[in-house]
């Protein structure tokens, strides 16, 4: 696993020519109140049934508000043989404050 500071992932999809599954494994009423553009929520307790839809090879950005339920998950993925996975440190919180600062914090 890999981990990603805001900037860090900024510059990362600035220049990557296949854009990653931005994974956000927050609760819905979070990901509604705030997300970074193009992720795709899939709550923390939802990962074991959507896996089988997940590519394993595709590189993987996990989220989540301060980047410990998406490292968690994160370490579970490596588990299951996913290969290309990065946890964004800090989470959205870090993100609004380093990169969005319009972005709704809670």
């Amino acid at each position: 696993m890999r981990h990603f500071s805001p900037l860090d992932l900024k510059q990362h999809l600035e220049t990557v020519a296949e854009m990653p599954l931005l994974l956000d494994v927050r609760e819905p009423w979070e990901f509604q109140y705030c997300h970074i553009e193009h992720s795709k929520l899939v709550p923390m307790g939802q990962i074991m049934d959507v896996i089988e839809t997940l590519d394993p090879a595709r590189e993987t950005i996990l989220i989540c508000h301060h980047g410990i339920r998406s490292r968690q998950v994160a370490y579970y993925l490596e588990q299951q043989d996913f290969s290309q996975i990065i946890n964004l440190e800090g989470g959205v919180e870090q993100w609004a404050q380093q990169i969005e600062p319009t972005m709704k914090r809670y």
